[in-house]
C-alpha cells in the first residue's frame, strides 16, 4: 500500500514538475526580451535620425552663407525710383556731378549712359581777382583719354542721386545740344589743330625772316 501510494503520489509529483518545468512557464519571461530589444533599436534609429537632420540643417547653413559671401544680392532697391524717361544728377564724394541715365542700380556699383558734366571757365582779371564764371554743359567722349560714353560708379563713390526735370536748366541744355547735333558727338582731331598751329608758326617765322632781310637790303 506504500508502495502504491508512492507510485500514485509520483505522476503528481512528475505533474508537478512537467508543470513548473514546462516551456509554458518560460514563455512570460522569453515574450520580455524582444519589447526590450526593440525598445533599444528604436533609440538607436532616433539618435541616427536626429544626427542626419542636424548634419544636413548645418550644410543648408553654410551653404547659405557661402552664397551670401559670394554672389551678394543686392540689399538696396532704388532701381524702382529710377524714371527712364528722364535724365538723373549723380552726386559723389568727391564733388563731381554727373548727369545721364540711369541703366543699372545695386549694392555694389552703378551704371550711366549718355553722360554729361559741367565745366566751369574762370576768368581773371589783371588785379588777380576771378570773374564771372563761364559754366559749359560738355557731352563725355571727346576728352584726352577718349572714354566710352558709358560709366561704371562704385556704390561706394555715391552720395545721392536725383531724377530731373524735363523743365530744369541741365535738361534744357541736353536738349539743345542734341538739336544742334542730330549725328551724333563729333570730336576735333588734335592732330588738325597741332598742324594748324604749326603752320601758322611757320608762316609767322617766314614773314619775320623776309622783314629781317629787306631790311639788311635796304641798309
Amino acid at each position: 500500500m506504500e508502495w502504491n501510494n508512492r507510485g500514485g503520489n509520483a505522476p503528481q509529483n512528475s505533474a508537478q514538475t512537467n508543470t513548473s518545468g514546462s516551456p509554458a512557464a518560460h514563455k512570460p519571461a522569453m515574450a520580455t526580451k524582444p519589447a526590450g530589444k526593440s525598445s533599444n533599436d528604436d533609440g538607436k534609429n532616433w539618435r541616427v535620425a536626429s544626427v542626419a537632420l542636424l548634419f544636413t540643417i548645418t550644410l543648408l547653413i553654410v551653404a547659405v552663407i557661402a552664397y551670401l559671401a559670394i554672389f551678394k544680392p543686392s540689399s538696396n532697391n532704388q532701381g524702382k525710383y529710377v524714371d527712364t524717361t528722364k535724365y538723373q544728377a549723380v552726386f559723389l564724394n568727391g564733388g563731381q556731378v554727373y548727369f545721364g541715365k540711369i541703366t543699372t542700380t545695386n549694392s555694389n556699383f552703378m551704371k550711366l549712359n549718355d553722360i554729361y558734366y559741367l565745366r566751369v571757365n574762370q576768368q581773371v582779371q589783371p588785379n588777380g581777382q576771378t570773374a564771372n564764371s563761364d559754366v559749359q554743359l560738355v557731352k563725355l567722349g571727346c576728352e584726352l583719354h577718349g572714354p566710352q560714353d558709358q560709366m561704371i560708379i562704385n556704390s561706394d563713390q555715391i552720395v545721392f542721386w536725383e531724377n530731373l526735370k524735363d523743365d530744369g536748366q541741365v535738361a534744357k541744355a541736353v536738349e539743345k545740344y542734341v538739336q544742334e547735333n542730330p549725328d551724333g558727338q563729333k570730336c576735333a582731331q588734335p592732330n588738325s589743330q597741332s598742324n594748324t598751329n604749326s603752320n601758322q608758326n611757320n608762316n609767322t617765322n617766314t614773314n619775320n625772316n623776309s622783314q629781317s632781310g629787306t631790311e639788311e637790303s635796304n641798309n
